[in-house]
Order: structure tokens, then sequence, then C-alpha cells
């Protein structure tokens, strides 16, 4: 699977059933090449065009599934990691 599709698949949560919302980036093991986490911004209002978003950090083994659309993952949005881009 290449990185442009990864990017076209939502993200839900399987505790919740909510949309997380879409992969922007990922984060690359450089020993093996592996996915270690999957980057995806916070929802917001103005879609941050004019403040910094917060973005969900979501490690590898908490993924479910990888459909062709979604993709499932099984993590409390308390334990979601974030980091806010503008530090």
């Amino acid at each position: 699977m290449r990185f442009s599709e990864l990017k076209e698949k939502e993200v839900i949560n399987c505790k919740d059933c909510k949309r997380i919302g879409f992969v922007t980036d990922i984060v690359i093991n450089e020993c093996n090449g592996t996915i270690k986490e999957l980057i995806v911004p916070e929802a917001n209002k103005l879609f941050g065009y004019f403040c910094p978003t917060a973005e969900y950090i979501i490690p590898y083994c908490d993924i479910v599934r990888i459909g062709p659309d979604i993709i499932l993952v099984d993590v409390p949005l308390e334990k979601i990691s974030g980091k806010n881009r503008g530090n």
C-alpha cells in the first residue's frame, strides 16, 4: 500500500465509533522501515488555517484493521497522545 492510498482513508475509533480524521503523516521506524505511528490532525472549525491544530498520534499496534475506505483503531481518546504543531 502506498502512503497516498493511506492518506485517503478515514480513521475511526472502535471504542466510541467516532471519526478521528484522516491520516496526514506517518512515523517510520528507521531501523526496520515499518510504520511506527499514524498522525491525524484534530478536527478544527477553521481547518487550521488561522491557528495551530493539535495532532493525534496513534501507535501502529492500536490499529485493528485497514479496510478499503477506513482505518479502525482501538484507542481510548484520552490515551491518544497529542502534540501541538505550533510548539
